[in-house]
């Protein structure tokens, strides 16, 4: 979606360049992009193939007229300040443009620049024909493609520096002037196309993007082609070394008397050439500073996306300098950060549904002891519930409808086991085993497992349409991980987990649907044990001796108790809390 409306955004850059044929505009699009439009750098290699070629053709036109535009004025108006100052260096620095000893020629320098600016865009033009050729029609990117791009600001500068040694040419043969004039004009012209030069150079850096992008395809060349050094001598040269040796030569050439000395009191020679040099060295400082913060600029954006969240954005990779082997270092960091990220998502979706499966306490232990067969003995709490009358329900309802009411029970569950820092140690059919105490150890275990006992009665009695029972039971259990090498689970293991299941097989025959041992009430805080009642002592399958049951108080459906009932209640509970005593110290 990003993609389609990119290209659409370009679409509709042509059609406004189309309908707005002005200068202006053209030189904000090649320098500052799009102004009405969303086409960001690190999409155009995705976007402009699938562009139709007429617009292709429509952008490669107007970006070529705005650069033979900018370089023919540009020449120009380097020109012109050339033979003003050469004309006022042979006045001896006096404010005019009239030598009585000679004819400068003036238009025949108009037509040598014409010429010259003529030669060098004809030129330049034959030097792009085949990358603009290769941008129109998407060809494939190679090491010879990317090389070829990098070098175009350095032959377009060549092509420049080929215009001025052309002006000169034409000049010295059309003129008619002095020896000394001619050598000044052309020391003055060598100087003029070392700033030209250099100016395009930086100019043509910035116009080659978009094709330097596409020839680079998100990677840079694996040696820098035009460094930053490379960067700082172009600035060097128009704003120190030309106008230096400019004024070094015109005081040389009053010195050998080939000019004559400042009269006056203002030397205005010296006055032109620095206001040229000051507005020369702010135009390359200004390029030069562009091509530096561009990809800063576009690296700090990304690198803020990144920190952000967003590893999806990239930079565009269209500098041969020391950048753009930081904006490629940069895309591959954000990749590897993307790929752990996937990664970190998808062992954090893995360990979420793990955890799931078997509890987080559990997922928690088994990524501790990274997957060892490990448990120990402990005492735990235990809570078997298991539904009444499901296999006659499912037989005469819809499937479905059995679902929805299973995963209602298992709901209703978890919400209270989780409520009390239990673990649902396994879901079997219409049961649920949970543990209290175990893989986490809990302060009253015991308690933990009559209190969500009593809340989970409640609960299920309110939102479960199925009868159920429920049995608790408490003492000591191995807790750990069960199976061979290849395939276990954690459980626990010991004789008041069958105790618990059987009091649940009891609690679906009895009066009220939850059922603890004499032990598990024992074993509670006095708080927690006083909410149940002792309803007798019952043989449960399996065990030997006699089980105290305790139901909780407000689930009691018996009679008023008597008084001898009371007194052998109360006789039974103290001899048994005598014969725990022991056992608890």
């Amino acid at each position: 979606m990003e993609i389609q409306r990119s290209r659409e955004s370009l679409h509709r850059l042509v059609d406004q360049i189309d309908e707005r044929w002005r200068l202006r505009r053209w030189i904000f699009d090649v320098f500052d992009g799009p102004r009405d439009a969303d086409v960001p750098n690190e999409h155009l290699a995705a976007v402009w193939p699938s562009v139709e070629p007429r617009f292709k053709r429509a952008v490669t036109r107007r970006a070529a007229a705005v650069s033979v535009t900018i370089g023919v004025g540009s020449k120009f108006l380097i020109g012109i300040e050339t033979f003003v100052l050469v004309i006022l260096a042979f006045n001896g620095g006096s404010f005019t443009l009239r030598t009585e000893s000679m004819n400068p020629g003036y238009w025949e320098m108009l037509i040598a620049l014409v010429i010259g600016a003529g030669a060098s865009t004809v030129i330049s033009l034959l030097l792009l024909q085949p990358h603009i050729r290769w941008f129109i029609e998407n060809g494939g990117t190679d090491s010879l493609r990317r090389r070829s791009v990098a070098g175009i600001p350095i032959r377009q500068s060549g092509a420049d520096v080929a215009g001025w040694l052309v002006s000169y040419v034409i000049y010295m043969l059309i003129s008619d002037v002095s020896r000394q004039f001619l050598a000044t004009v052309g020391g003055a012209f060598v100087l003029s196309a070392v700033t030209s030069g250099s100016l395009i150079y930086l100019f043509a850096e910035v116009s080659a993007r978009p094709l330097a992008i596409l020839a680079l395809s998100g990677a840079s060349e694996p040696r820098v082609v035009h460094g930053v050094r490379e960067r700082m001598v172009v600035v060097w040269l128009v704003s120190s070394a030309v106008p230096m040796v400019g004024l070094i030569t015109i005081n040389i050439g009053r010195w050998i008397g080939w000019l004559p000395p400042a009269v006056g009191p203002l030397d205005w020679t010296s006055v032109f050439l620095a206001v040229v040099a000051l507005s020369s060295g702010l135009l390359v400082v200004m390029l030069v500073g562009r091509t530096l913060a561009d990809p800063l600029n576009e690296m700090r954006e990304v690198v803020e996306s990144a920190s952000a969240g967003d590893f999806d954005r990239r930079v565009a990779v269209y500098d041969v300098s020391e950048l753009g082997v930081l904006q490629t270092g940069l895309n591959h960091m954000l990749d590897g950060l993307a790929e752990r990220e996937r990664i970190r998502d998808e062992r954090e979706r893995i360990r979420s549904l793990f955890s799931k499966h078997v509890g987080d306490r559990v997922a928690e232990l088994a990524i501790e002891q990274g997957g060892e067969m490990s448990g120990a003995n402990t005492d735990v709490g235990v809570v078997f519930v298991d539904l009444t009358g499901s296999t006659s329900f499912a037989a005469e309802r819809d499937p479905r409808e059995t679902a929805v009411v299973l995963n209602v029970f298992f709901s209703v569950v978890a919400e209270v086991v989780e409520r009390h820092d239990g673990l649902i140690n396994k879901f079997e059919g219409d049961a649920a085993l949970i543990i209290f105490g175990a893989p986490a150890a809990l302060p009253d275990p015991a308690g933990s497992a009559l209190r969500a006992a009593r809340e989970l009665g409640e609960a299920l009695g309110e939102r479960v349409p199925l009868e159920w029972g429920m049995g608790v039971g408490y003492g000591r259990v191995f807790a750990g991980n069960i199976g061979a090498a290849s395939r276990y689970e954690y459980t626990v293991i010991g004789d008041p987990v069958n105790e618990s299941a059987r009091l649940s097989d009891w609690a679906k025959e009895s009066g009220s649907p939850v059922c603890a041992s004499g032990d598990t009430v024992d074993a509670a805080d006095p708080g927690e044990a006083e909410l149940w009642s002792e309803t007798g002592e019952v043989h449960l399958r399996g065990r030997a001796a006699k089980t105290a049951i305790f139901v909780p108080t407000t689930m009691v459906h018996s009679e008023p108790p008597t008084l001898g009932s009371v007194l052998s209640d109360l006789v039974k509970r103290t001899g048994r809390r005598g014969r725990q005593t022991p056992d608890r110290r």
